[in-house]
């Protein structure tokens, strides 16, 4: 231990610790505690122990070399396929509202496609960094593309949609920041556009063959949400109204009018996927922009970290980081609003779940690492 201490005092300085993103990322977590707090009480105690169990994992990290970690990028992505694998094991898995996503712990549930997505950017931060100068070639786009399939095809059988969306945006942030060619980026973009109308068009049709009936309803609800009011768009509609009934300053954190979104049940699991309805009828207009204006700043910060990165491994964990965090925060806010259609993805730092939680924390503890390395301007 001794020999650790000695080691990390001479290589990392406390002057490149990057306190302002701690701040922040403190910052949006007592939110995120107290929003948890206000919709479901007797959660409260568990988002702070996550908060905690998470805090102390990131401090661990970020003193750890992660040209070190991405050394064990193998055994790291075959660890991933293992545990998204063993949901499916009776005994171990757990079901919950139709879905089998976490594994039963004892003490606590674990769910891996969070952790998946830490997992696979430490994985893809090194696949891609090995083949710096080849990113662009038909032959390793290919080997990407197969060493993702695995998971995704894992977490949407759970099912996990939404969680298989974001993971597969994810790694398009990826492999852009790897440098992938423009021209290619280009050409994506021209034959995904045009896929995912046709992809709409056909998904709402009657006996579609690819969305299980209720992923059509969501889509058909989010493209005429008044007349689906009282079934799959109810959720998103008492969203919309709750975070406008907040108005400028909110009608009062914790408030029990009967009639609150939280209080009336008219959203299921406030304290997860629609966290940020309560946020806007409590804390109103002004809560939302503090709460938007945070996560904005967690992201830039991360991007800022890995512009100065020494290798593109580290740039593409803090962009990777910057990306989910982005991504996943993006989604959550949209389907609150109806933007996008409903789907479960949690707010980062803010909603309820300890596997969540930690993992970001996990995700600012690279962060955190990479600019405590000498950066490629030194």
């Amino acid at each position: 231990m001794k020999f650790l201490i000695n080691h990390i005092k001479q290589q990392y300085h406390i002057k490149d610790y990057k306190f302002g993103l701690i701040i922040s990322v403190l910052a949006i977590s007592v939110i995120g505690i107290m929003m948890v707090g206000s919709a479901k009480p007797d959660l409260m105690t568990k988002q702070i122990m996550g908060v905690i169990l998470g805090f102390g994992a990131m401090i661990v990290i970020s003193l750890i070399d992660y040209k070190w970690i991405m050394n064990f990028y193998w055994p790291l992505y075959i660890l991933n396929l293992l545990l998204l694998i063993a949901v499916k094991i009776p005994g171990l898995g757990h079901s919950a509202n139709g879905a089998q996503r976490w594994l039963n712990l004892g003490f606590m549930q674990l769910q891996p496609s969070d952790l998946t997505k830490i997992l696979l950017i430490i994985f893809f931060a090194r696949f891609f960094s090995d083949r710096e100068l080849k990113i662009s070639s038909p032959k390793v786009i290919i080997q990407a593309v197969a060493l993702l399939v695995p998971s995704l095809a894992l977490i949407v059988t759970q099912p996990n949609l939404s969680t298989t969306i974001c993971i597969a945006a994810l790694f398009c942030a990826l492999i852009f920041l790897a440098g992938l060619n423009y021209k290619f980026v280009g050409t994506v973009l021209a034959i995904t556009i045009p896929t995912v109308a046709i992809f709409l068009a056909v998904a709402v049709q009657p006996d579609q063959p690819f969305l299980h009936g209720y992923q059509q309803d969501r889509i058909l609800a989010w493209l005429e949400p008044e007349k689906y009011a009282d079934d799959e768009s109810y959720q998103q509609l008492n969203s919309v109204m709750a975070i406008g009934s907040g108005q400028l300053s909110g009608k009062g954190y914790n408030n029990d009018a009967t009639t609150s979104v939280k209080n009336g049940n008219f959203v299921s699991e406030p304290q997860t996927d629609f966290i940020f309805a309560i946020i806007g009828e409590e804390l109103g207009f002004v809560g939302c922009c503090v709460v938007i204006f945070l996560l904005l700043l967690i992201v830039i910060q991360c991007i800022l970290v890995g512009l100065k990165a020494k290798d593109l491994g580290g740039q593409i964990i803090c962009g990777g980081v910057a990306a989910l965090i982005g991504i996943q925060s993006f989604i959550n806010i949209s389907v609150t609003t109806l933007i996008l259609p409903n789907t479960g993805l949690s707010l980062p730092f803010v909603s309820y779940g300890l596997t969540s939680v930690v993992c970001f924390f996990l995700g600012i503890g690279l962060v955190l690492n990479v600019g405590l390395q000498p950066n490629k301007y030194q």
